[in-house]
């Protein structure tokens, strides 16, 4: 059987909260770790039949680009549902609803 690892390397000030953010995959053992400034992981526990999550972010994101990112999560787990479960009517849902934050993001931001 193959294994594959991912390995994020965190930063933490003095109050633990992240300052880099840093990951790689295994995939190509030559990588160099790349910089990112959030990350978001879910995990569904079987046994428990819920979702266990991390999310962390660095304390120089951008507050807009923190807004984007989790369009763009919702966008990509509106295909990954589609894809893994066939499910047009939640996959459409969820990017309607991701059409409606760009344009509420949008708003917010050409009113500044």
């Amino acid at each position: 059987m193959k294994k594959e690892e991912i390995l994020f390397n965190i930063e933490l000030d003095d109050e633990n909260i992240p300052e880099k953010i840093n990951w790689k995959s295994a995939v190509d053992e030559n990588a160099e770790l790349s910089e990112t400034k959030s990350i978001s992981i879910s995990l569904w526990d079987h046994d428990q039949k819920n979702t266990m999550r991390i999310d962390l972010w660095t304390k120089d994101m951008p507050i807009e680009e923190m807004k984007k990112f989790y369009i763009d999560s919702i966008g990509g787990l509106a295909q990954s549902l589609l894809t893994a479960t066939g499910d047009e009517f939640m996959a459409d849902e969820m990017n309607a609803l991701c059409d409606k934050l760009v344009a509420y993001l949008k708003k917010d931001l050409d009113s500044r």
